[in-house]
């Protein structure tokens, strides 16, 4: 069987930029919610709308069959996962606790480890397609865990996502979804370098992108992100300080494998550069920055 509104209270802890949309749609599709942020003011809409607010994570695994966490590093998952006052200590008998938080592959696998001891199923989902993926429930999702809980916990997936896979046992999400920011940080280094270029040709870098975006070169992120990058709207879809964390973890993952990965390593130090600078907060489209 799987979840169903009318079987199944959900938590979920993490409502920042891409949670509060995730939430929203599991509250939407009629699920009772019960959640949980270090900013409180950020849960003040889907409480409006219903949701129960906790104080803490062991509140919300208390009351909760399904936990949802995406928070912001491997630290703030160790902390909610593992912690005396974490979710695996505190689930009901039986629960279902999801991490979407792109964090390490081996973190996802200490933490099925350490749910499975206390029956309890654990399933690492990190996903892809930034705030707008998020808001339009149109993420990719890319999930390690147990074939069961998988197809059992699927319809919660299905709200927050349309591309949905289990990619293997623990931590097999959190490894594809290094894959996915290795692709990302070598798109984000082509789309700033061809943008430059075209400045530095004194070409009208919208005309430019009208051209290519719909060519070989064409990507999502260049059809997204080239635009902003023009007109130097560096707001955050996703934070550059999130990316660099999520490119040291394949950097980690990729050295202990013996992988020689030139371009991740260069987009690392160019957004380390930015960052420094100031642009921390920005969205990764700053990238450009680095070559202005």
């Amino acid at each position: 069987m799987t979840v169903t509104p009318e079987t199944t209270e959900v938590g979920f802890i993490g409502l920042g930029i891409m949670g509060r949309h995730m939430a929203g749609h599991i509250q939407a599709a009629g699920y009772r919610l019960h959640v949980y942020n270090r900013t409180k003011s950020k849960a003040d809409e889907l409480v409006a709308k219903g949701a129960v607010w906790h104080g803490d994570p062991a509140a919300v695994a208390a009351n909760a069959d399904v936990v949802i966490t995406i928070v912001g590093y491997p630290k703030d998952v160790e902390e909610v996962y593992l912690g005396d006052g974490g979710l695996v200590a505190n689930a009901r008998s039986g629960a279902y606790l999801i991490d979407m938080t792109t964090s390490e592959p081996s973190l996802a696998i200490r933490i099925s480890e350490a749910g499975k001891a206390r029956g309890l199923q654990a399933l690492d989902a990190p996903v892809s397609g930034g705030d707008v993926g998020a808001r339009d429930g149109k993420l990719a999702i890319m999930v390690g865990g147990d074939q069961a809980a998988f197809e059992h916990i699927l319809p919660l997936f299905e709200a927050m996502g349309e591309n949905i896979v289990l990619q293997g046992s623990a931590g097999a999400g959190q490894h594809t979804k290094m894959c996915n920011q290795i692709v990302v940080a070598g798109n984000m280094l082509a789309a700033a370098e061809g943008l430059s270029y075209a400045l530095k040709a004194g070409l009208e870098p919208e005309k430019v992108l009208q051209c290519v975006g719909t060519g070989a070169a064409a990507s999502f992120l260049l059809n997204a992100l080239g635009p902003k990058m023009v007109a130097e709207d560096f707001a955050p879809g996703f934070f550059v300080h999130h990316f660099i964390k999520d490119m040291t973890i394949a950097a980690k993952e990729a050295a202990g494998m013996g992988v020689d990965l030139p371009a991740l390593n260069l987009a690392k130090s160019l957004y380390s550069r930015i960052a420094e600078e100031g642009a921390r907060e920005d969205g990764t489209q700053a990238l450009i920055k680095a070559y202005r």
